[in-house]
């Protein structure tokens, strides 16, 4: 029982922690909204967008860019994709698109990494905006962060896509993901010069061709799964200044209404984030066991003080999640679900470790990556 009391108290203490950091990790201010079409042009701007298989999503990504700028360059690389990935793009009928085959993938680069390397030599405006696949942009998203990355000397703006919250398990599951995300990563914190906390989300990433040149390509990061952190790290310790934040403006259109797709998606990058620790996972396993599952333990006992704790962990819980619910016009009483989500999330850490050293490597896209 004393140990059960010092667990429930620990776990008070985390969400107390978190509820009254300076940074707010769960906090949804760092966001941009288009608002009005920007007067700006985009003809320094070409879009780079690597695509394996996507025939399914590729249409609506390419012609959500045709809407944008007719001056806007567009280069897709095909990945080696065995599906109509190239026949849907040539249909969308944009003018300035360059489809490029991709080369055979090469040891020690991962798949996303190798395309966007063969893609960039290609490229010869001022700023370059990776794009991936499955994402629509609604008019006026890249004149905006174009506006926004001139006007504060940003070097790298990147923007949390919208992810695809309609089946139950992505609503469930997927708010949750941005939410971990946020606290791994606390926005204010990586927008921040003077941390070194550096980060970005993939689905839409716009930098300055140059500085991207400078760091040596795509090379420089030429096997990192969790690319986008990655990428926003080295421009950052280069001392550039980057943004990252939240909007609805770019929408990911991949689907993720089965529990397996999602354990797949959290798989490829959870024992990754953990730099493939044993010691890191452990204390991972730990604390997320203490968060999550030691609150709902503890309003199931009979000591007053440790169901009152207990009761105090889980309202501090959802008051940090409903923010990122309220963003996405989400029900709030999902946020009492958070120590469920936080245990299958759990489970899906342990089965990326068990991934790693039991069996092929991560898996994505139909390719093993084993770092």
């Amino acid at each position: 029982m004393e140990l059960l009391f010092l667990a429930t108290m620990l776990g008070l203490l985390i969400w107390a922690t978190i509820l009254l950091l300076p940074s707010r990790p769960y906090s949804t201010r760092e966001s941009l909204a288009v608002l009005s079409a920007e007067k700006t042009t985009l003809s320094e701007v070409t879009v780079l967008i690597p695509a394996r298989n996507e025939a399914s999503t590729i249409t609506e990504t390419l012609a959500a860019l045709k809407a944008q700028d007719s001056q806007l360059k567009v280069i897709l690389v095909d990945d080696q994709s065995t599906d109509n990935t190239i026949k849907y793009a040539n249909s969308a009928k944009l003018d300035n698109l360059l489809i490029l085959s991709g080369a055979k993938l090469p040891k020690g680069w991962s798949g996303k990494l190798w395309a966007l390397e063969q893609g960039r030599k290609y490229v010869q405006t001022r700023y370059l905006v990776l794009v991936d696949a499955d994402i629509i942009l609604k008019p006026g998203l890249i004149k905006a962060i174009l506006t926004k990355a001139k006007k504060n000397d940003i070097k790298l703006l990147s923007l949390m896509a919208h992810l695809r919250m309609s089946s139950f398990w992505e609503i469930i599951l997927m708010p949750a993901f941005i939410f971990f995300f946020k606290l791994i990563y606390p926005f204010r914190l990586s927008n921040s010069s003077n941390s070194k906390i550096a980060a970005a989300a993939g689905g839409c990433i716009l930098l300055e061709t140059e500085i991207l040149k400078e760091l040596g390509g795509f090379k420089s990061i030429q096997n990192a799964l969790i690319d986008d952190c990655a990428l926003a790290k080295k421009v950052k310790q280069s001392g550039y200044k980057t943004w990252l934040g939240l909007t609805h403006s770019v929408i990911s259109t991949r689907r993720y209404d089965k529990l397996s797709i999602i354990r797949e998606m959290i798989t490829r990058t959870a024992y990754t984030q953990l730099n493939y620790s044993p010691l890191l996972l452990l204390f991972c396993t730990i604390l997320m066991i203490i968060a999550f599952l030691i609150p709902v333990t503890a309003i199931l006992q009979t000591q007053s003080i440790i169901i009152i704790m207990g009761l105090i962990t889980l309202c501090i819980q959802a008051i940090c999640y409903l923010p990122i619910l309220r963003y996405y016009s989400l029900n709030p009483l999902c946020a009492i679900l958070l120590p469920f989500i936080g245990m299958l999330y759990l489970f899906f850490t342990l089965n990326s470790a068990y991934c790693y050293y039991f069996s092929k490597g991560i898996c994505w896209k139909d390719r093993y990556y084993k770092n």
